[in-house]
């Protein structure tokens, strides 16, 4: 099973997602898979205020380009996170590999449809704002919108989180 979280920036998608996976996983192990590569002090902070909400107990596998490794290596837990989709297209972006992130989604999707797992991804809507004033700004929002389309397509659930209230897409009730 996959469950897509999508959302705008500070929406309050990886606070849902924590909490959709101790739901999900109750007395059950979960990993998360953490996307996010840490180039400056910021970056940094950002990345430990995440590992601190998360519990200690659960595993955390950094990986920000092989998603579809990560999940093999994940296939363990009752429910694997993936944070987030908007880093790992954007790291595969800066590396000016599209075809590469392309196939490193399809064989993730593949792997999540031969799992037995729950799978709960997170990803920026960035589609919704202005168009971006740089080349490299439009490609990557319009290869995001390509993968989230992606993702929400196979997912069996799918929310969209605005001021942290989470609206249900998929199924339709």
């Amino acid at each position: 099973m996959m469950i897509l979280v999508l959302g705008g920036a500070r929406a309050g998608k990886s606070t849902f997602a924590l909490r959709l996976a101790k739901e999900r996983a109750g007395q059950g192990s979960v990993t998360f898979i953490a996307t996010a590569q840490s180039f400056d002090a910021e970056m940094e902070q950002r990345i430990a205020r995440h590992r601190e909400e998360r519990p200690s107990h659960w595993t955390t596998i950094e990986e920000p380009y092989q998603l579809d490794e990560a999940l093999v290596k994940a296939s363990n837990s009752d429910v694997a996170i993936i944070d987030c989709l908007t880093l790992f297209v954007s790291n595969w972006l800066l590396r000016s590999d599209e075809q590469k992130l392309q196939d490193v989604s399809k064989r993730f999707l593949a792997k999540v449809r031969s799992h037995k797992q729950i799978v709960i991804c997170v990803s920026n809507e960035a589609g919704l704002g202005i168009v971006p004033e740089t080349p490299l700004g439009r490609t990557f929002r319009d290869l995001l919108g390509h993968v989230n389309q992606q993702f929400a397509e196979a997912a069996d659930e799918v929310y969209l989180l605005v001021a942290g209230l989470p609206v249900r897409l998929k199924p339709q009730n």
